[in-house]
């Protein structure tokens, strides 16, 4: 039977009253590893600030940002949360697409996230006074060619220490902190708040923070997966903004000092508690976090510098330079549409 337009504009005006369809949400997948420099993403969320822009998060937890590669690579993760890795330039190199898109956290000095940590009977019985006598020990990263790796050569370099003159082991960053207390280890650079839960434990010592050797070093950025990039660019460019305004709430909650202050900075801890791995919030409230850029800049020198020690050492197996993992693209339009940030 034909519809009538008396019919069809009756049906009309009813859709119009039930109002507009809502947009679908669509769902990204965040590889993260708890660390606390995830604190504009979990802002992010906590704030409906991926929610207003149609993004439905989904964080997958990791060891180490060096583990997500194979996922993003692949495209089975969308958006990974960390540092690069001599792995990530390698699957680079060989044509992989993954993205460095923007910056996640920076240690410079006051603001590092990371610290040398000692067995405290080493410092007692006077095994170790200086980074030389880092000759020998066994001491504990979060994986090989990671960018955290670098900083250890570093403290290594300045005590005179060759590299083959340690002994190197890998683990997540919450173990190192055991694994010190029980003298499995002899020394570990976990980063915040890893060290400061560490530190609790008793018989542990930090000895240096990382911004001793490396006074201003990319630590951890935001990745993306090719496929996600290149597939959903509208929804890559509005989990960037997203991203941005969570990282800008958390910069308008710290002092001058880099603490937390007034009632912007209680939400931010409360937010942490729920989001990060410990929930004391006095555990959040002990250490000053580094740096997250509120526009997204990467340091991309020291980055270069990250490289160029991996090349030294042979991990880099293929030609290949930073620019050819960086795409600014998304980060340029976030900040852009938002201004460039200025603290409230």
């Amino acid at each position: 039977m034909k519809t009538t337009r008396r019919a069809f504009l009756a049906a009309s005006a009813a859709a119009g009253l039930a109002g507009p369809v809502r947009a679908q949400t669509v769902k990204v997948s965040i590889g993260v590893t708890g660390a606390a420099t995830d604190v504009g993403l979990w802002v992010a969320d906590a704030k409906g600030f991926f929610k207003a822009e149609g993004i439905e998060v989904n964080f997958e937890r990791f060891d180490s940002a060096a583990r997500m590669n194979s996922v993003l690579g692949s495209g089975d993760l969308d958006v990974g949360a960390g540092g690069h890795s001599a792995g990530l330039f390698n699957a680079v190199g060989r044509g992989i697409d993954i993205r460095i898109v923007a910056d996640k956290s920076q240690n410079v000095t006051g603001r590092g996230s990371q610290k040398l940590l000692v067995r405290k009977d080493h410092i007692d019985s006077g095994r170790y006074k200086s980074f030389a006598d880092l000759k020998g020990m066994k001491i504990a990263g979060s994986a090989p060619g990671s960018s955290a790796s670098t900083v250890i050569l570093k403290f290594l370099e300045k005590g005179g220490v060759k590299p083959s003159e340690v002994d190197n082991v890998y683990m997540s960053f919450p173990q190192m902190g055991v694994a010190l207390k029980n003298k499995a280890i002899d020394a570990a650079l976990p980063a915040e708040p890893a060290v400061t839960t560490a530190l609790r434990l008793g018989d542990i010592v930090a000895v240096a923070n990382d911004y001793d050797v490396y006074p201003v070093h990319q630590i951890s950025a935001i990745l993306y997966s090719g496929r996600f990039a290149k597939t959903n660019p509208d929804v890559a460019r509005k989990f960037m903004r997203a991203f941005l305004r969570g990282v800008r709430y958390h910069n308008d909650a710290l002092a001058p000092d880099g603490n937390f202050a007034g009632e912007r900075g209680d939400e931010i801890v409360s937010i942490l508690t729920q989001y990060g791995p410990f929930k004391d919030p006095a555990v959040w409230r002990s250490f000053v976090f580094s740096a997250c850029n509120p526009n997204g800049e990467l340091h991309i020198p020291s980055m270069k510098d990250d490289l160029n020690v991996w090349r030294s050492q042979g991990l880099i197996e293929v030609p290949v330079e930073v620019e050819k993992a960086l795409d600014l693209s998304f980060v340029e339009w976030a900040v852009k549409d938002l201004g460039p940030y200025v603290k409230k």
